[in-house]
């Protein structure tokens, strides 16, 4: 590394953010380097470049690596300030700084991925929704979800691959990653990149799309400003948080399917027990919570019944084993899948090294081989019942009659 690799000001911008991002003050930093303040100013703004050594302690105080701060290939994506101005306080800060880290840096390998392959992502956001000042704000809520699900073509039926829909009908960002138990998700815009979202996989699947479908709410009513959502929070909640909330139920269970799904349950035996709602909330791919909340403001249960389902001690995981219900318990992909095929693509066409591929796709070389075999074979049954491997014409062009 020498100290004309990459733009001095672009360093500079780099050591800033991952500055603020970990909390540290340029006083401490420049204690840390053992230099005055101004310097550290300048070289933060690329007036004075960073010599080598400096880049490397700051980088080790900063929690990142070198890599990241002096690699000449990837733009900036300003993340991290943004959502740690959104954090404030919070007792799981170095967790949360972890996670957004991780998240800024996926941001920066999307966008080199995009710029290495000339394949900008399409975006097809609708308009911002403004939040009514008077009316009930729960019916509002549903007739956006409405609005939105006819926009993107979904109907009446459950939406079961929602992060698919969002990421490839939408153009949003989805990642998963760790966070502390407590929090449910991030969110956040940035001209560069468009609108990200990083979902706690510690949750489980049936959480991770409530988040999902509540961050959307966030992205239709004030997708510039960024944000945190915690489990629980305060009883008095802001208008746009009750609009995520109310949204999200809405969008994940649209009101004419489920009351459609009841009335055919309920006609058929003559009655609707907790089996059937263990059913239906399968059906869905919802909490039996949710499944519950959103009968009851349907007014097709009576209030109360998720309480005494809570009362008598009920196991919804166990019901789902007993009835025989689906279990989606299986690995989530922690970037979006365009970006995993852009980074194989990009592999394959001789733009990046194997080592380069495995950092893109956070796996060593030989899993990362392993990946790229995966994503260009099929399994497949011959005539006498034997599994054989096959592997696709990706390159084969369709454009032309030849053989």
């Amino acid at each position: 590394m020498t100290d004309g690799d990459v733009d001095p000001r672009v360093v500079g911008r780099r050591l800033g953010e991952a500055r603020k991002a970990r909390g540290i003050t340029q006083e401490e930093a420049s204690q840390h380097l053992g230099c005055s303040r101004p310097t550290l100013i300048a070289v933060e703004k690329g007036d004075r470049p960073a010599k080598a050594e400096e880049i490397v302690k700051l980088a080790s105080l900063y929690g990142r690596t070198v890599h990241e701060i002096v690699r000449p290939d990837a733009p900036i994506v300003a993340l991290a300030p943004h959502l740690r101005a959104a954090v404030g306080s919070a007792n799981d800060m170095i967790e949360i700084d972890q996670a957004i880290f991780e998240l800024e840096r996926f941001a920066e390998d999307y966008l080199a991925l995009e710029e290495l392959l000339n394949a900008r992502a399409r975006f097809n956001y609708p308009p911002e929704v403004r939040l009514p000042k008077r009316g009930s704000l729960t019916d509002f809520a549903e007739d956006v979800a409405k609005q939105e699900r006819d926009r993107l073509g979904l109907g009446i039926q459950p939406t079961l691959k929602l992060r698919d829909v969002l990421e490839s009908d939408v153009g949003m960002r989805i990642f998963y990653g760790s966070l502390p138990s407590s929090v449910a998700g991030l969110y956040a815009h940035v001209a560069e990149l468009g609108y990200c979202i990083l979902i706690n996989l510690k949750h489980p699947a049936e959480r991770r799309r409530a988040t999902l479908a509540h961050e959307y709410g966030h992205f239709l009513c004030d997708r510039h400003k960024p944000g945190i959502d915690y489990l629980g929070g305060p009883s008095r909640k802001p208008a746009n948080e009750r609009f995520a909330e109310a949204f999200g139920l809405s969008f994940l269970m649209p009101a004419a399917g489920v009351r459609r799904k009841f009335h055919e349950i309920a006609t058929t035996t003559g009655d609707f027990q907790v089996a059937d709602l263990c059913r239906l909330s399968d059906f869905y791919f919802v909490s039996l919570q949710a499944m519950t909340l959103r009968l009851e403001e349907l007014a097709l249960i009576s209030k109360g019944g998720w309480d005494m389902l809570v009362e008598q001690g009920f196991q919804p995981r166990k019901a789902a084993k007993e009835l025989g219900l689906n279990d989606r318990s299986r690995e989530v992909r922690a970037y979006p899948e365009r970006y995993r095929f852009l980074a194989i693509q990009a592999y394959q066409l001789g733009e990046i090294s194997e080592g380069q591929l495995g950092k893109f796709l956070r796996c060593d070389p030989v899993t990362a081989r392993e990946r790229v075999a995966e994503c260009l074979s099929r399994s497949y049954v011959d005539e006498e019942g034997a599994t054989q491997q096959g592997t696709l014409p990706f390159e084969r062009s369709l454009l032309n009659s030849g053989p």
